[in-house]
């Protein structure tokens, strides 16, 4: 394997599917809805949520197709998703002129929705008969966010391109495409780069970051915050009949708000007030799914037990103050 070295998720995961062109000399992706990228163009192209990422700032590039993504919570199951895909290679692009697919484990921005083991599986199995690229795309994901190294680990599936960001390098600009040799080598001189690429403080960051990731084990500590917020999460999805879902892997974990479980009715207003109800209590929660109505939740892999249960207890006085 080898890696290529940049400043930012949204220019590994262009810089992947170039690597990807280059190597199959295919021009089309395929993404998924609900996925997120980034938010330069072509990163922005495969982000599947018009507001607030990509209402009023098209067009956008070209031969970039998208099918639907599993979503046990909403209906759409691994098999489900497999089948659109399948279709798509007859309805709208040709698997021969498909150089990549682009998927992440588990759905950031889409609301931490993981993908089944079959559908990963399945998506190995398509891109193997079709000399497709599998990409994974681990920004949110990697680097023990879900109890392993990167997400892939939990399906038992390799991927012939993966992007890494954002845990890299303790908060330093740094991301990564990394890939069989074969493909990373199959691009000429210049097709890659830029001013600021391979920068050595962020890179001396990322070993240190290793480094403690070994000396602190934190891919056990990952999964043990992992069991302590999913069991609260559970706690409060019983308690509270606006909280439909509780989903994740790992450590990464978000609740789903719903108007009403039996219609799943999506509810972004009680995540708004959830969020700001926590703000004032001194815990910042992020929103996520294609309606905005789930807060996620990936605490620092260095927190302590005393720092978490103070997390949670802020996140618990917010949802009674929403919903009790």
């Amino acid at each position: 394997a080898k890696a290529a070295f940049f400043n930012a998720g949204t220019e590994a995961v262009e810089n992947a599917v170039k690597f990807a062109r280059g190597y199959t000399r295919r021009p089309a992706v395929i993404c998924f809805e609900g996925g997120f990228h980034g938010r330069t163009l072509l990163s922005l192209t495969l982000t599947s949520k018009t507001h607030p990422y990509k209402a009023g700032l098209g067009p956008f590039a070209p031969e970039v197709y998208r099918v639907p993504f599993p979503d046990e919570y909403r209906g759409i199951s691994g098999r489900d998703a497999l089948e659109a895909l399948e279709r798509s290679l007859s309805t709208q692009v040709a698997a021969e002129s498909v150089a990549a697919i682009v998927v992440e484990p588990v759905q950031g921005e889409g609301g931490f929705i993981p993908a089944p083991l079959e559908f990963m599986e399945g998506l190995r199995a398509i891109c193997d008969r079709e000399g497709i690229l599998l990409v994974a795309d681990e920004v949110q994901t990697g680097f023990g966010r879900t109890g392993r190294m990167f997400a892939v680990e939990h399906y038992g599936v390799e991927p012939d391109l993966m992007t890494v960001a954002k845990s890299i390098a303790g908060g330093l600009p740094l991301s990564g495409v990394v890939g069989k040799a074969e493909i990373m080598d199959s691009l000429w001189d210049n097709a890659v780069g830029g001013t600021y690429v391979g920068n050595p403080v962020a890179l001396a960051a990322a070993v240190a970051v290793l480094d403690v990731f070994e000396e602190e084990g934190l891919l056990e500590r990952a999964q043990r915050i992992g069991e302590t917020v999913r069991a609260r999460m559970l706690a409060w999805q019983e308690r509270f009949e606006a909280i439909g879902d509780v989903r994740g892997l790992g450590p990464m974990l978000a609740v789903e708000y719903v108007e009403d479980r039996g219609t799943k009715e999506p509810a972004p207003g009680i995540a708004s007030r959830v969020a700001e109800e926590a703000a004032v209590r001194g815990l910042l929660l992020l929103k996520a799914g294609v309606h905005s109505n789930c807060n996620r939740v990936l605490c620092p892999l260095v927190i302590t037990d005393a720092e978490l249960e103070e997390g949670l207890g802020a996140w618990e006085e917010s949802l009674e103050a929403v919903l009790a």
